[in-house]
């Protein structure tokens, strides 16, 4: 018998994403979010878990959208990541599903680049489509000339288009 692959799943907007379950500390609902002034758009800010500061990324705006529900309102997926707890602000949170029968499939072409580029694979189920992030690319923190922490370029910062 194969271990279970457990994908936590949820929504921004419309769109249903998953992360590997075992990457999600916590979730919590309508957590206050201080801003800080000078960061890229997707960054909403720091809150406090339990005395560690935490960023928070709106996904949304990390997937080239607008949040369409109000801060107070949405769900913090409080992954982890190399560099810590971040939290993903999203719509809604979804089950946790078994994926270990499900053979994932690349982005497609005809994705938004920008999450076509964090997305690891894409996942048909039941009729509609899942789509699992690449949590360290979807919190990989951006400064606003397009550089990484890590010195990498961000897609389209280098005046070429993601998709060139």
């Amino acid at each position: 018998m194969s271990t279970p692959h457990l994908l936590a799943t949820f929504y921004v907007q419309d769109t249903q994403l998953a992360i590997d379950a075992a990457a999600v500390q916590e979730v919590l609902y309508g957590q206050r979010v201080f801003p800080v002034p000078g960061t890229e758009p997707s960054i909403l800010g720091l809150m406090n878990l339990r005395g560690q500061v935490v960023t928070t990324i709106d996904l949304a705006a990390r997937m080239g959208g607008e949040r369409t529900v109000a801060l107070e309102e949405c769900f913090h997926v409080v992954a982890r990541t190399i560099e810590g707890p971040v939290s993903l602000v999203v719509d809604n949170v979804g089950p946790v599903v078994d994926a270990s029968d499900l053979v994932p499939d690349p982005p497609p072409d005809t994705m938004d680049p920008r999450l076509g580029d964090l997305v690891s694979g894409v996942h048909q189920r039941e009729g509609t489509l899942l789509l699992v992030l690449d949590i360290e690319a979807a919190t990989s923190v951006i400064d606003l000339d397009g550089e990484s922490l890590d010195g990498a370029v961000a897609p389209g910062a280098d005046g070429i288009p993601a998709d060139a």
